[in-house]
């Protein structure tokens, strides 16, 4: 049992509690340098499962031990995103420099809802970093978030406020007789249909576009359901250009957005939750033209970024709309010039938050210590990567490629009479045999074998072991169903 003080939860014995935290240190460590030796994934054991579903503990257990419990019952059966061999889905590999961060980060316990201390300057820091990156002005305004999906969400909140006016924040939607309606490709992501949903516009307010054959959104079919819409009252409002798509990883016209945005006076949004960061990369940031005309930019640096999970980010080109959507005075968030209270605006004037996490320390870490050149390497080699994987199943006549490969996302398929059927199998074998963990998805009908390479662990070397396993058990899959 950890011994505590009287008083507080601190330990009574400092150096005994240092020893067993250096254990813990060192055996995550020892996972991060060991995981190619381990499964990428493994099911959890019924026995194991069970264990988690205890009555309210008693507390009485020693640290020890129950690091022991963490090191059977949790460390084994994680999704394994850490792997070189996972490409189930768009998780970045985070890395030991972040870990650390991390920890620093929960020692020192702060909340960057607001006040005057240095960890809201870090951020501060990193948020004029991303504003230089993306050629910002500045008069920008952004911070960090959970995630993609959050940030889908305040850029919507953003340009519906812009649109209708401060007084929706009091009297709601009904302020204004105007059906306000957005605009995203068919292939977008599903967390912009909820953000319509929780903004109270309804998810059937957004519009999805047919895409072309490279799955990008279609400027002309977009062109035509504005016109549509305005024919019939409605007030078009904003449009969600996606860098890097989920399903296939395309990149929608970005600058031919921005024109039209332009044109029709519609908030432009740009959903790159991985594939913005690829303007650290000389030979990917060309493909993202356009994206500096952004009214708001959401993305995450968990995912090419490699910082722990999680570290989202939103962007937004004018500082005061942003603050104006969800600043909410209040008596015991009084700002002063001098003391604690200083520092205004505070984070929680551009976020629903008060409550807000150091997630700045880690990313500040990461780009401190690895540098905006080495970072874009790895979104660079994780797209030649992709390449070499797009050239192994066009060389493999049993192996069929079912979509364009525009960045770091190759999905294809085994070839059988009941394709769908035997790839379905086939996906679940990978993940089950520990060797390779792709996921699926479906287009125009056809299930596919997603391969999304974002970890920087990955190699040449791991890409062919999926091939060989793909082959391996997609015969075996085939034999046992006849097809």
């Amino acid at each position: 049992m950890l011994e505590t003080s009287k008083d507080t939860l601190d330990p009574s014995d400092w150096n005994s509690f240092r020893l067993q935290g250096h254990r813990m240190l060192d055996d995550m460590i020892d996972y991060l340098e060991h995981q190619r030796e381990q499964p990428v994934w493994q099911a959890m054991p019924d026995e194991v499962r069970k264990s988690f579903r205890q009555p309210l503990d008693d507390g009485q257990h020693d640290l020890t031990a129950t690091h022991e419990l963490f090191i059977k019952t949790v460390l084994p059966y994680a999704l394994g995103n850490v792997h070189p061999g996972f490409m189930g889905w768009v998780h970045g590999g985070g890395t030991p420099v972040g870990m650390l961060a991390e920890m620093l980060a929960a020692g020192l316990n702060a909340n960057l809802g607001g006040r005057d201390q240095a960890p809201i300057e870090i951020e501060r820091q990193v948020m004029q970093w991303v504003r230089e990156l993306f050629n910002f002005p500045k008069t920008a305004s952004g911070l960090f978030v959970t995630g993609t999906s959050t940030a889908n969400l305040i850029g919507v909140l953003i340009a519906r406020t812009t649109r209708l006016g401060a007084d929706v924040r009091q009297q709601g939607i009904a302020v204004n007789d105007s059906q306000l309606v957005a605009y995203a490709s068919a292939s977008a992501h599903i967390s912009l249909t909820q953000a319509m949903d929780i903004a109270g516009l309804g998810s059937n307010a957004l519009r999805k576009i047919p895409v072309n054959q490279q799955y990008q959104l279609d400027i002309t079919a977009l062109e035509l359901a504005i016109a549509e819409d305005k024919k019939s009252g409605r007030l078009p409002f904003f449009i969600a250009g996606t860098a890097g798509s989920a399903d296939v990883g395309a990149i929608d016209n970005l600058q031919a957005i921005a024109e039209l945005c332009r044109r029709e006076n519609i908030w432009f949004h740009v959903d790159g939750a991985y594939g913005a960061l690829g303007m650290l990369a000389p030979d990917i940031a060309p493909r993202l033209q356009g994206i500096a005309h952004a009214d708001s930019i959401a993305f995450d640096f968990h995912k090419w970024g490699q910082v722990p999970y999680d570290a989202g980010f939103i962007l937004v080109r004018d500082g005061e709309l942003h603050q104006g959507t969800f600043s909410s005075p209040a008596a015991y968030l009084k700002r002063e010039s001098r003391g604690m209270a200083a520092g205004s605006p505070w984070p929680c004037d551009f976020v629903p938050d008060l409550s807000r996490g150091f997630r700045a320390l880690k990313t500040w870490f990461t780009i401190k210590v690895y540098g905006e050149e080495k970072l874009g390497r790895v979104i660079s080699n994780t797209c030649t990567l992709a390449q070499h994987l797009k050239r192994r199943i066009e060389a493999e006549p049993r192996l069929e490629l079912l979509a364009p490969v525009a960045l770091n996302i190759v999905c294809f398929r085994y070839r059988s009479t009941e394709a769908n059927q035997v790839n379905a199998e086939l996906v679940i074998a990978l993940q089950e045999s520990g060797i390779a963990a792709p996921s699926s998805t479906t287009l125009n009908g056809q299930l596919a074998i997603r391969a999304a390479i974002v970890n920087h662990r990955t190699t040449v070397d791991d890409i062919d072991a999926l091939i060989e396993a793909t082959l391996k058990f997609g015969e075996i899959i085939t034999r046992s169903t006849g097809s």
